[in-house]
């Protein structure tokens, strides 16, 4: 992001950097301006000063002086050129037509007119202004087409050289100014052409609106006259002050050709944001009230309108692509500088956190502090002070803290204190988590978002729905709404208390992606607390509302029953409910074992539970009294819908879960069960006695018909069972060949082009081998490390011939790439291509030998960023003719053995700088020795030696005034792009998942190996226990 307002076309300084070291200032070089046209003596003119632009091959040239657009037009003095006989003529034809045309036609005519020049400027010059921007584009057709070129096409350049030195001074020269200056001179006849004809067809096209209203007074008039011409003036006025500011140069955007200094920030332009844009089209509303039209109003909205889309879409892209710096992302500034303070307070010794640190340091406030000081620690105590100490793989303690660090204690007792301040960027992330703004961040498992979405839903239907709508409609919608929210409750908060059983889903789900200062161990407790709020969410009673009616006589037919046993089997719902929480408890009753282990699993059988194993299953015992009392057949029905509903629920989710987690503790029948078994059992014997001699045949008869059920059960529960089992590879394999699809849909979004040419290359010369890595000596590569490629072509090969890295297997054919290198390519001359175009240059010399070679590195980008074995493909002319290919290359990542601080950290100092692109402003301190490194490592890998900064041998040397106030272990962003980086590399060493933001968050790697060891401690403490 740039650190200064985009602001347009701005006055710029004179100062040019010539070269490297040389600047030149204008301010020290004068000389005096050419006389115009029509001077008899230059002698009395002014001296101005000389001003010096360099164009983007770094050649420094002075810019001759240049006139404004209407000097040169009407100012009969100066010579005209053919673009301005042109422009002449366009005006001439406009006055003309309307003095000619009927005020209908004339207003059809020049709106259609005033649209096209309009297109022109907003969407024609923005367009080829935009790939001047980013790519050169006109001055690379105009040096293609060779129209300046005096032997490809001299007649053209005469041409051109003579439309130009006839508007230009004495001071310019038209063969000795580089051709970037010559292209924007060229560039600004188009300009001038478009932008006066789009002024006067839009004052045509007004005036031919012209009316006078009929039904307001001559005061009005007044004022709408008044007001309109003092918006004409000031848009004048705010144009005239613009011009004068930005000059030319920034008039005609100047700044894509070449260089002239940096942006200015004053006059004009402290009135109002862009106001070339914003203000400097108030004349459209000035004439919209003198003409009296809505018709000019609403044409001057949208043209204003697309002004602006030409600022957004253009202006602000190139504004921020010049001259915005980049800013670090997680980047800690302190708010206060560390300050130095002595403590007289000898040390004493306190009981270790962690490790074998043994001292804490004790200090207290002197009279001496100052004020700042003073402030400071009203901050440290704000912020988070409380600090741990953590050992790190050398034997040395750091501080886990966002706000204070300790340095050593003297041998005299006397103790140093370096307090760090809190940074804005810790603050931000302790008080600012992914919050909701509007929609954005709405997270759906968080239940005050849950709340947000169903406000807005529910809004949105009502203001939606028809005013007018019949009993019967009304009624279908409330069963249909009933039965829906049902569903939710019993299959959807079911499968998502099931997946947190299985795998922690919610869980995981908040640890991915927030930050919680303490590691992660606030995302059980923020995990748990949603759920509860979600729990408690759910009512769907409004059905029963819209079909209950009050009897007219209670004494009449059943009327009084129906309530009776209605309001029964409410109220045994209400007792059970009540009793299944007094046994429960908070922790049951919203399921608590499903999230936290620190409870100990025991069950008892108290209560309610001392006769029911599943009283929350006569939960269903309302909504059949509701029926009951209601009388409705759609109440009925969701009551069956909800009892199956509940009865799923508990076979699916609860049951098997609690078989997991108390296995063998749990009992068969519950004590209503056992009594009912034993009572059955005894009548049992006693009709037995009583058969006499038919009793075999009845106990026959009940043990086959016992039998038979009890057959028709198993074979069920096995066919089911089986139907399961054999389902369950199918739907993996469905599942993982769906990943497969989709990723090869995406690798194959490429419309494959072959060369015909082949024959006339040498294909045999063709040759490309990967170089091994440095850090193993094979071609296996650490993830993120730097791939170098050698490659060998004839010498006449296509300039456009490119490299790109795939996946094995993922091409079939050898001959031709049929997928897409997803970002992973590299030109072979990377200096004839500006991003994926190639230039077209001409071929340099080059030795006369049979071929040539070269080498290309892939690093960043154009690395893949997965696991995996991947092969190199040579391809020809920019197409998809595989030339060679070498392969295959291993992508790894080295996953530690024994999961503790020192070697998540060690691999997280080996991962993180080359997901950073080993740049050193990013990297942490402790990261840029790579002797340091592989001291700290004792994995026994090597570390990358991509991790030292280019051109140096072991150690990155840096200011102190750097390092000073920054923590060793410190590391920030360009891109969030880089952080994605890191979260998908630590989801492959360490099977942890994170959103970009908690890495961003943490941006220290002993926070971040500390919240990797306490989430796999979270995630795996259930599998482990179970």
């Amino acid at each position: 992001m740039p650190t200064t307002s985009p602001f347009l076309r701005r006055r710029v300084s004179t100062k040019v950097s010539r070269g490297d070291n040389d600047d030149v200032d204008s301010t020290s070089r004068r000389s005096s301006v050419d006389k115009c046209p029509g001077d008899a003596d230059g002698s009395n003119r002014p001296r101005e000063e000389v001003v010096w632009g360099k164009t983007p091959g770094g050649e420094v040239f002075r810019v001759p002086t240049t006139h404004d657009v209407l000097t040169t037009l009407f100012n009969p003095e100066y010579p005209k050129s053919h673009f301005d006989l042109l422009n002449l003529g366009l005006l001439g034809l406009q006055l003309a037509l309307f003095l000619v045309l009927s005020r209908r036609t004339a207003q059809i005519f020049f709106f259609v007119y005033f649209v096209i020049w309009r297109a022109a400027y907003d969407g024609g010059l923005g367009w080829v202004l935009t790939k001047q921007s980013k790519k050169k584009w006109i001055v690379r057709e105009v040096h293609r087409l060779g129209w300046l070129d005096p032997k490809r096409r001299p007649e053209v350049r005469n041409w051109v050289k003579k439309q130009l030195v006839g508007k230009m001074g004495k001071d310019y020269s038209f063969d000795d100014l580089p051709l970037e200056y010559n292209t924007w001179l060229l560039f600004r006849q188009l300009v001038d052409v478009i932008l006066v004809n789009d002024f006067l067809s839009y004052c045509m096209f007004a005036f031919s609106c012209f009316r006078v209203p009929e039904d307001v007074s001559f005061a009005v008039h007044c004022m709408r006259w008044l007001g309109g011409i003092v918006l004409i003036g000031f848009n004048l006025w705010v144009k005239t002050e613009a011009h004068n500011v930005v000059k030319d140069y920034g008039w005609y955007w100047g700044d894509v050709f070449f260089q002239r200094g940096n942006l200015v920030f004053d006059g004009v332009f402290e009135l109002a944001p862009h106001p070339m844009y914003s203000v400097g089209y108030a004349g459209y509303y000035g004439l919209s009230l003198i003409c009296g039209s809505y018709l000019v109003l609403f044409v001057s909205l949208a043209a204003h309108g697309a002004q602006f889309a030409f600022l957004v879409l253009f202006e602000n892209p190139h504004i921020e692509r010049y001259y915005g710096k980049p800013k670090a992302i997680a980047k800690r500034i302190p708010i206060f500088p560390s300050v130095n303070r002595t403590n007289e307070h000898p040390v004493t010794p306190q009981k270790p956190i962690v490790g074998d640190v043994t001292l804490s340091i004790t200090e207290t406030e002197t009279e001496a502090e100052t004020e700042e000081t003073e402030i400071e620690e009203l901050f440290d105590r704000v912020g988070d002070t409380q600090t741990e100490r953590i050992p790190t793989p050398t034997g040395s303690s750091s501080r886990r803290s966002t706000s204070s660090n300790a340095s050593s204690a003297s041998l005299n007792g006397v103790t140093n204190v370096k307090k760090k301040s809190l940074s804005q960027h810790d603050l931000l992330n302790k008080y600012f988590r992914r919050d909701t703004v509007v929609l954005k961040n709405l997270d759906l498992l968080r239940a005050n978002d849950l709340m947000l979405g169903l406000i807005i839903f529910y809004a949105f239907a009502w203001m939606l729905s028809p005013r007018n709508i019949s009993k019967e409609v009304m009624l279908a919608v409330c069963f249909l709404h009933a039965a829906a929210w049902c569903l939710i409750h019993y299959v959807g908060l079911g499968l998502l208390l099931r997946a947190q059983g299985r795998s922690k889903f919610l869980v995981r789900h908040f640890m991915k992606n927030y930050h919680y200062p303490d590691g992660g161990k606030g995302a059980v407790v923020e995990a748990f607390t949603n759920w509860k709020a979600i729990y408690n969410m759910i009512s769907c009673l409004s059905v029963v509302m819209k079909t209950y009616l009050i009897p007219n006589d209670w004494s009449v037919g059943n009327d009084l029953l129906r309530h009776t046993l209605g309001a029964l089997l409410i109220g045994l719902h209400v007792w059970a409910s009540m009793e299944s929480y007094e046994v429960l408890g908070l922790f049951g009753w919203f399921f608590g074992d499903f999230f936290m282990e620190e409870f100990p699993a025991h069950l008892e059988y108290t209560g309610i539970y001392r006769y029911l194993n599943n009283p929350e299953a006569m939960g269903g015992a309302t909504w059949f009294g509701l029926a009951l009392i209601s009388g409705s057949k759609l109440v009925l029905s969701l009551a069956v819908i909800r009892h199956l509903a509940s009865w799923w629920f508990l076979r699916s989710v609860e049951n098997p879960h609690m078989r997991k987690l108390y296995g063998d503790s749990l009992r068969k029948d519950a004590g209503f069960v056992k009594v009912i078994k034993k009572v059955a059992s005894k009548n049992a014997r006693i009709l037995e006695s009583r058969a006499g001699k038919h009793a075999p045949e009845l106990k026959r008869v009940v043990r086959e018909v016992k039998g038979t059920f009890d057959k028709v059960y198993e074979e069920t529960a096995d066919a089911v069972e089986d139907f399961l089992a054999k389902s369950r590879p199918v739907i993996s394999e469905v599942v993982q060949d769906t990943k497969v699809l989709l990723q090869q849909s995406r690798e194959r979004l490429v419309i494959t082009r072959v060369a015909n040419d082949l024959s006339s290359y040498e294909t045999d010369k063709y040759r490309v081998s990967v170089k091994p890595s440095p850090s193993t000596g094979t071609s296996s590569f650490y993830l993120g490390e730097p791939i170098t490629v050698r490659w060998q072509a004839p010498r006449n090969h296509s300039r456009q011939d490119w490299i790109g890295l795939y996946r094995v297997g993922a091409n079939k054919s050898m001959l031709v790439t049929k997928v897409s290198s997803l970002g992973m390519w590299l030109p072979v001359h990377d200096e004839e291509w500006d991003g994926d175009i190639p230039l077209g240059l001409d071929r340099p010399p080059s030795p006369q030998r049979d071929s040539e070679n070269g080498e290309v590195t892939f690093r960043g980008n154009t690395l893949p960023w997965l696991v995996g074995n991947y092969e190199v493909r040579y391809h020809h002319d920019g197409k998809y003719n595989v030339m060679s290919l070498d392969g295959s290359i291993q992508i790894r990542v080295d996953r530690p053995g024994n999961l503790n601080l020192s070697n998540v950290r060690c691999s997280l100092m080996r991962i993180v700088p080359l997901c950073l692109d080993s740049d050193p402003s990013l990297i942490p301190i402790s990261c840029r020795s790579t002797s340091s490194l592989e001291n700290r490592c004792s994995n026994g890998s090597s570390a990358p030696s991509s991790i030292t900064g280019p051109g140096s041998n072991d150690t990155l040397h840096f200011d102190d005034s750097e390092t000073e106030d920054r923590d060793p272990d410190d590391f920030s962003f360009w891109s969030e792009r880089q952080a994605k980086r890191i979260c998908m590399a630590i989801k492959q060493i360490f099977d942890v998942e994170y959103a970009p933001e908690v890495v961003v968050a943490d941006a220290n790697l002993t926070a971040l190996a500390n919240r990797i060891l306490l989430s796999k401690e979270i995630l795996t403490t259930s599998n482990t226990t179970k």
